[in-house]
Parts: structure tokens; C-alpha cells; sequence
């Protein structure tokens, strides 16, 4: 990606560049060892997702806690609630009038897709060409790792500086954190904080960090066609009545209108950001298949960051290998729209399903299952915590991080601000956008995660000078 005006970098308490080239010199004999742990973790098929086996959620909870021990946590703890997957709290508490800093990452991980897509086994991590591949390698173990790496460098201090450490590593996020909010609420004494560092997103490019300072929230469902009972003979009752699939298709393609853009009525846009994207970089991150014209108008940050977009991102239908000459009785597809800063999950959930119900065809029995709501993220961007974290990171990469919005979701981030009010949120990442989280051949930038480490470690050792506010 282009690179665009970058944000200031005010004066922070984060070390000045001998310190910082210190540091770093002190980093580098970690990378081997975190590198090799970050494997381990990816060797774990952590999926957490209903009818996957929830064993290796459990052990590779237990590896994050063991890991956690050896960084020098005075509390390590395994918790789950309401029959939840396993999230590994640790904790080193504040001294006295200190701030504490609350330290977020998961240990669960997509399920592969097509393992035949892939360049290599997915859970078999493999170096090639400085990028580490494999599931969760990047979408969050490396968030993990981070964590872990920034406190083996400079625990040690913090504790002397009296800086309280928090580590809470969930274990179901990929799968929608579906306990995310009652787990903190019962917990909600071991995670208050005054800052919490969320290491669950992406950089602008190798070699220029970002902050995120907003993200889209997101509304989904699954809408169910159906037009007979049981399957039949296309040519024998082919005619009078259309297949279910059929009509599904027709109803799915009035959700966009002739350019591309969102058809739904209703829905929330935010105004265009300031800054814009090279159209060849994003078509090369996206591998956009080559001589396409790309879907929508306006400038390719608004449509990824503040206007709603809206996807189809499975069927239930018959395979073309497997399909036989009938009419399909019964179709279904589940709808993911993402919604920009400033909209509500719930009213931009009934406008998708106002759009569709009164788009239902007479000829079809249309059925609406809502699904899962998460809220959108705008952050401050002149807070003392904003401006530690510039810092930082300019130190660490050499050149100023970008303010930069994020096309996916990060749900809880808004249970966090609500469960404890008195923090400050920012929303880091390992990532970068050849990293492919979620897709095939995952991926991690290994000279861009040593890069995060140092950040961190920056950070935490400033965060003396934001005060102590949560005891």
C-alpha cells in the first residue's frame, strides 16, 4: 500500500535512540526461542468452532499459560465460563498508586478451509523467504507471542518500576467470543486496567506500522428458500415451479445495485477518511484476479473502512459433483454485512432483513434466522495513550505509524470500554496485508514481529507515565 500522511509523533516517556538501539540489541538473542515457541502453538489445531474437537482448545490454553509462566507471572490461571472455550488469565498486580496495562490476544484459530489449498500443512509450520506459514501464525498467536517476547525483555522492570502486568489470552474469538462478555464480568477485578493494548489487528505495509482507529462492526444471518417438500424430477415438474436456488439467487442479487454498492436502505455511512490506498497494492494483497474492474465507488478506503459492505459467504446447495437431475427443494445462505463507525448493529440488522423479507417472492416460503450483532470501534485519537503508542512505534520501525482504519471486527473491543470505562483501548496488530488471516497460506512477517515486540516492550516501560487509575 501507498503510504499516507503519517500522524505526529509527540514526545513520550519510551526511551531516546540509544536506549531504544539498547533494547533492541538486548531483543534480538529472543527472536530464536519466541520464533520456536510461535511454531509450537501453531502445531495445536486450535479451532473452537461448534462440532471441531475442543482437546487442542485446551492445550494450547495450557501451552499459553506455560509460556506466560516462563515470562515471570506471578499469577497463571486457566477459566472458562458458561461452558465456554479456555482463556488463560495472568497477572503480575501494581504497586500502590501504578498504572496496570491489560495485555489481549486469542489462542484460538480459523478452521483451514480446503487443506489441498494450501502450500503446505497448515498446522506444520514452515519458514519461507522471512514469513512463517501456518493457521494462527499470524491471527493471534503471534499477538500472543508478542505479549510474551515484550515480557521476557522487560518484565524485570516493569515489576521494579511497580507497573501491573495483565495477560488475557481467550480462547474462543474466532468463533465469535461467545462468552467474551460474562468472562469479564466475573472476572472483572483480575482484568481492570488502565490501558489495554488489543494485538488482534494489521499494519499499513512491511515496513510502516499503523494504529487502528476505527473498525466496521458487523450483522449476519441466514435466509432459507423453500419451494417443495422433497426434491423432484426437473423435467417432469420442471416449469410452473422455480428451484430454491434458483430463487435464492434472485433475492441475493437485490442486495447490490448495477455499481456494486450496498442496496439496502437504511444502512450508515461514515464520512470518507483522509487518507487512500494504491489501487495495485490492494488488488495485489486482495489477488484480485487480473483484468476485473473492481465492485463500488468512491475511494477505496471509504469502501473497505466507513461505508457498509455486504458479502454471501456460504450456501447450502447441492455440489455440482454430487448434483443429480431434480429441482432443489430447499436453499439456504448466510449474509455477512459489515457496518461502518457510527451505526447500530441492531437497526442495520432489521434493515437487512427488511430488505429481504419484502423482497420475498410470492412463488417461495422465505425464512430469516438473524445471527450474530458485533458493534463498531472509533478510538481517540489524541489521548496520552494514542500518543505513548506513536512513539513507540516510530522508534521501533524508524518511521511514524499511520492512523488507520480496518475494514473487519473486533466486537468485544466495545464490551471492554463498557465493562471498564476508566481504560484506554488501543488496537495494535501483528499482521501486515500479505499476511492472509483467515484464508490459505497464513502468514507472518518475521522481521515486521520483531519489530512488534520492540514496540511493545517501548510502550509497556512508558506506560509508568499515564498513571495509575484502576486500583
Amino acid at each position: 500500500m501507498s503510504t499516507p500522511e503519517p500522524a505526529p509523533v509527540p514526545p513520550a516517556a519510551t526511551g531516546d535512540a540509544e536506549e531504544v538501539e539498547t533494547l533492541r540489541a538486548r531483543l534480538e538473542p529472543l527472536l530464536p526461542a519466541a520464533i520456536e515457541d510461535l511454531q509450537d502453538l501453531v502445531r495445536i489445531p486450535s479451532i473452537a468452532f461448534e462440532g471441531y474437537d475442543p482437546a487442542p482448545v485446551r492445550r494450547s490454553a495450557e501451552a499459553v499459560a506455560q509460556l506466560l509462566r516462563g515470562a515471570g507471572m506471578a499469577e497463571v490461571d486457566i477459566e472458562s465460563v458458561d461452558g465456554g472455550s479456555p482463556a488463560v488469565i495472568a497477572r503480575t498486580p501494581a504497586a500502590p498508586g501504578r498504572p496496570t496495562v491489560l495485555l489481549y490476544a486469542h489462542h484460538d484459530v480459523q478452521p483451514t478451509g480446503d487443506v489441498e489449498d494450501w502450500t503446505g500443512d497448515p498446522f506444520v509450520p514452515e519458514v519461507r523467504d522471512g514469513r512463517l506459514y501456518g493457521r494462527g501464525a499470524a491471527d493471534d498467536k503471534a499477538g500472543v507471542m508478542a505479549h510474551v517476547t515484550a515480557l521476557r525483555l522487560v518484565g524485570e522492570e516493569l515489576a521494579a518500576d511497580g507497573i501491573g502486568v495483565t495477560v488475557f489470552v481467550e480462547g474462543e474469538e474466532e468463533a465469535g467470543s461467545p462468552t467474551f462478555r460474562p468472562f469479564i464480568e466475573a472476572h472483572r477485578d483480575r482484568l481492570a486496567a488502565d490501558l489495554i493494548i488489543v494485538a488482534d489487528s494489521a499494519n499499513w505495509a512491511v515496513g510502516t506500522p499503523a494504529l487502528t482507529t476505527s473498525l466496521r462492526g458487523l450483522a449476519d444471518l441466514v435466509i432459507e428458500v423453500r419451494t417443495l417438500d422433497h426434491a423432484v424430477h426437473s423435467g417432469l415438474f420442471g416449469g410452473p415451479v422455480l428451484d430454491a436456488l434458483t430463487q435464492l439467487s434472485r433475492l441475493l442479487a437485490t442486495l447490490h445495485d448495477e455499481n456494486g454498492e450496498v442496496a439496502v436502505e437504511g444502512l450508515v455511512r461514515a464520512p470518507d477518511p483522509s487518507v487512500e490506498m494504491d489501487e495495485a497494492d490492494y488488488r495485489r494483497d486482495a489477488g484480485v484476479v487480473d483484468g476485473l474492474e473492481l465492485s463500488g465507488t468512491g475511494s477505496l478506503t471509504s469502501r473497505l473502512w466507513t461505508r457498509p459492505a455486504l458479502s454471501v459467504i456460504g450456501i447450502d446447495a447441492p455440489s455440482v459433483r454430487d448434483a443429480s437431475n431434480t429441482l432443489v427443494p430447499v436453499s439456504r445462505a448466510k449474509i455477512s454485512l459489515r457496518i461502518p463507525p457510527g451505526e447500530d448493529p441492531a437497526v442495520a440488522m432489521e434493515a437487512l432483513v427488511s430488505h429481504l423479507e419484502q423482497r420475498a417472492p410470492s412463488t417461495a416460503q422465505v425464512t430469516v434466522h438473524r445471527g450474530e450483532q458485533g458493534r463498531p470501534y472509533s478510538a481517540r485519537r489524541d489521548s496520552p495513550a494514542m500518543d505513548l503508542a506513536r512513539t513507540a512505534f516510530a522508534r521501533a520501525w524508524g518511521t511514524p505509524a499511520v492512523d488507520t482504519g480496518l475494514g473487519g471486527s473486533i466486537p468485544f473491543i466495545a464490551d471492554l470500554l463498557e465493562v471498564f470505562p476508566q481504560a484506554e483501548v488501543l488496537v495494535t496488530g501483528v499482521e501486515d496485508p500479505e499476511s492472509r488471516a483467515h484464508g490459505i497460506d497464513e502468514s507472518l512477517h518475521l522481521g515486521e514481529f520483531a519489530k512488534v515486540c520492540l514496540a511493545e516492550a517501548l510502550l509497556l516501560r512508558g506506560a509508568g507515565t499515564l498513571g495509575g487509575r484502576s486500583a
